[in-house]
């Protein structure tokens, strides 16, 4: 069975790659100046609330592999540590083993 550590992050990354794939459409098509919506980033695999961020938001936000943006109130505080508040989304930086799955993840290993 899969602890509960690597299942968040393996949710969260899957997320943030679905995220990167919007982002990539609409830098293509809008540019980087333009919000896009994404999915949070959280670790409950049901959760579909979203947020508006511009492409650099959203890349700065990811700066760190660890690092995933989420509404308010979906931070996982026995596994992340919050880095940035914003008014429209807080980004986290998952520590511990959560952490290291999270940049193997975010090295292709989906």
């Amino acid at each position: 069975m899969i602890d509960r550590e690597a299942r968040l992050a393996q949710n969260e990354a899957l997320f943030r790659e679905m995220n990167e794939r919007v982002e990539a459409t609409v830098l293509a098509t809008s540019g980087d100046d333009e919000p896009f919506v994404v999915v949070c980033e959280c670790g409950n695999i049901d959760c579909l609330e979203r947020m508006r961020l511009t492409a650099a938001e959203y890349d700065a936000a990811h700066a760190h592999p660890a690092q995933f943006v989420v509404v308010d109130g979906h931070v996982a505080s026995d596994v992340e540590d919050v880095v940035a508040r914003h008014d429209r989304y807080i980004v986290v930086r998952k520590r511990g083993r959560a952490g290291e799955i999270a940049a193997e993840l975010s090295d292709g290993e989906l």
